[in-house]
């Protein structure tokens, strides 16, 4: 079966492209609140899941010892652009237990974000693994490794203890196999696996409110989307779509971007969670299904209902400034 269309992009009044695609909305006993195309096939996850692969960090009581606040933490579920703040940031996180940039085993790419990444080649340096939109996911990584007594070389390896700390929350949290036979190795070198989105949605619901969870777990799912939407910038950066839609939901949504059009997303007063994959991995398109399926889950008058729906159809402009088009969802997703 084809995933239906679910966002049109335009050029004047003509749509231009169609991206397909499938979303998947569950209560946290499992419950299916929407279902839109193909739910059940898995897909690799990819960084939309750093929330859940932070819980060792603070289940162990690492981000407790090393002193760790809101920042810290949203930066250990971040895929962040590389600005100043996040380097400077990352580095503080591994200082504090006793390690520098060449602990880490993610490898270095330029910023994600523009300016930091103009500004780092107008300085004459180069990236460094602290650049890596990855770094504060494994500094996070590393301080677990420091706290628990592992063996910190070979961190990021299927197999290594660490990672089969992370293995084991996403089996916990989400109710799906992690295993080898759907496994994958993620751009900053650790296991990815491929789940259905089902069982994402059902671990982003489970990570909103605690239910199914042990309690200490709970607590620590509880910490960790707090942190992140008391401090969404350190979670993505400027003008990004993550830090753009919790700084519009106040501590009401929780959204986490990943590679090749996946997002996830839960509404904790609702006790949702949300996963959708975007079939040709557009991310624009992909952003513009998580703010529309936020919205539509919203009551009807609620302001940030309103507020998202205006993000979730982005004008788009051309070089010169001049409106040539936008992108907007389709009469399917907007229900």
């Amino acid at each position: 079966m084809d995933n239906p269309v679910l966002v049109e992009v335009l050029r004047g009044g003509v749509v231009e492209s169609r991206h397909r695609g499938a979303v998947a909305v569950v209560d946290d006993d499992g419950s299916t609140v929407l279902e839109i195309g193909e739910v059940t096939l898995p897909v690799f996850s990819r960084s939309a899941v750093k929330a859940i692969q932070a819980l060792p960090l603070v289940e162990s009581g690492a981000a407790d010892k090393y002193g760790f606040g809101d920042r810290e933490i949203a930066l250990a579920c971040a895929s962040h652009s590389g600005e100043p703040a996040h380097v400077e940031l990352a580095a503080k996180m591994l200082a504090r237990a006793g390690l520098d940039e060449s602990a880490y085993e993610c490898g270095a790419h330029w910023p994600l974000g523009q300016e930091a990444t103009i500004g780092l080649a107008r300085s004459g340096a180069s990236p460094t693994p602290l650049h890596n939109n990855c770094s504060g996911k494994h500094a996070g990584f590393l301080c677990t490794c420091c706290h628990e007594g592992i063996d910190r070389r070979g961190y990021v390896a299927h197999g290594h203890r660490l990672q089969e700390m992370v293995r084991e929350a996403l089996e916990g949290v989400t109710g799906a196999v992690q295993g080898m036979d759907a496994c994958g190795t993620d751009g900053c070198s650790i296991p990815t696996y491929a789940v259905p989105l089902r069982s994402l949605a059902l671990g982003f619901a489970r990570m909103a409110t605690g239910a199914g969870l042990p309690r200490g777990r709970a607590e620590a799912a509880r910490r960790i989307f707090s942190s992140c939407m008391a401090e969404p910038f350190y979670v993505a950066g400027t003008g990004r779509a993550d830090t753009a839609m919790m700084e519009a939901g106040k501590g009401r949504i929780f959204t986490k971007t990943g590679a090749e059009g996946v997002f996830c997303a839960a509404i904790p007063e609702l006790g949702l969670g949300i996963a959708l994959k975007c079939d040709d991995g557009a991310g624009r398109a992909a952003e513009v299904m998580i703010v529309e399926t936020l919205a539509r889950l919203l009551p009807a008058g609620d302001p940030l209902r309103a507020q998202l729906a205006v993000m979730a159809r982005p004008v788009l402009k051309n070089w010169r400034g001049i409106e040539v088009g936008g992108l907007r969802p389709t009469e399917l997703l907007a229900g």
